[in-house]
């Protein structure tokens, strides 16, 4: 059933692409997300659920990839190091509120990393990194996806008047904006509506802040080696595969060896495969499962992404920004 997986997931996503475009501060990803999980809830794709769960992690994993290629080391590290207290601070209030908010809340562990490195890293990619190492299920997945899209789209609405009521500037905003809103195309969408200058930094904080998905990904597989498996733990056997080509990409990009076409091409298949990947999470999931869960997620998910937002603006006040 991997072949009608497949074709089902990439129908979906050519449904969603262009509706993606007339609304971009949603995206065709979250948009294929939400009508897979409405197509799931009327006629449940139960024969094609292991073919849904191929595509969703292995073609997500293959656009975190491309996201790689796109990636200029050096330009990410310079205005990483120069936003490094502020987007440490951030992903380890992220991390840590996920932590000990979801224990008072009673979240499941594995929801509660993927609520934590979403917010703190960059949504659907982070969740799917971090997914693949925990071995997370679609449920788990595609809640930690939509209650992370459900705030990202709240940062975007209120982040710009907040912005101008507090008298930021153009740097301080992208700063904020890099920081605290997840996905690629909602940064770019209120830096922008801020300002040019404000939209080009935030891009830039948010491709260093997406550069932390290897350390946490890797962190993680070897906390969870340890807890299963006891003893040592030995490198190649927490390295996922996607996050060596990652690297490698990332590597190819910064000796200049893509054109700046082939960059574009990178830029838009992995956002192609991101929205056939999420398609596929849709169409797996099921919502009588997600409401067994309740609302504490939702509720940790508020908790974590208030704390990432306010930290962020009041570690730039601490290092005079």
């Amino acid at each position: 059933m991997l072949m009608q997986a497949v074709i089902a997931s990439c129908v979906l996503a050519a449904v969603a692409t262009p509706l993606g475009s007339l609304l971009p501060l949603i995206g065709a990803p979250i948009i294929a997300l939400a009508i897979g999980m409405a197509i799931a809830t009327i006629a449940p794709a139960t024969p094609l659920r292991s073919g849904l769960a191929f595509t969703s992690r292995y073609v997500l994993q293959t656009a975190i990839v491309l996201l790689g290629a796109t990636l200029d080391l050096p330009q990410v590290a310079r205005v990483g190091s120069q936003s490094l207290p502020v987007m440490l601070g951030s992903l380890a209030v992220a991390l840590l509120g996920a932590l000990l908010f979801g224990a008072l809340l009673r979240v499941p562990d594995r929801l509660k990393a993927l609520l934590g490195v979403g917010t703190g890293i960059c949504g659907a990619s982070a969740i799917a990194a971090v997914s693949g190492v925990l071995d997370s299920d679609e449920r788990d997945v595609s809640y930690a996806i939509s209650t992370i899209f459900v705030f990202n789209l709240i940062a975007v609405l209120l982040f710009i008047p907040l912005g101008h009521l507090l008298g930021m500037s153009q740097r301080q905003f992208g700063l904020w904006d890099g920081t605290a809103v997840n996905d690629v195309s909602s940064v770019v969408a209120a830096g922008y509506a801020f300002g040019h200058a404000a939209g080009a930094y935030a891009v830039i904080v948010k491709l260093a802040r997406t550069s932390m998905i290897v350390p946490i990904s890797l962190g993680l597989a070897a906390l969870r080696v340890r807890r299963e498996q006891g003893g040592s733990v030995r490198l190649r056997r927490i390295v996922p595969w996607f996050l060596l080509w990652f690297l490698a990409a990332s590597a190819a990009d910064t000796l200049g060896l893509w054109e700046p076409a082939l960059r574009t091409v990178f830029s838009h298949a992995g956002l192609a495969l991101t929205t056939v990947a999420l398609a596929a999470v849709g169409l797996s999931s099921d919502l009588r499962q997600l409401r067994h869960t309740g609302g504490r997620p939702l509720a940790l998910g508020a908790a974590v992404w208030l704390s990432v937002s306010v930290t962020s603006v009041g570690l730039q006040q601490v290092v005079g920004w």
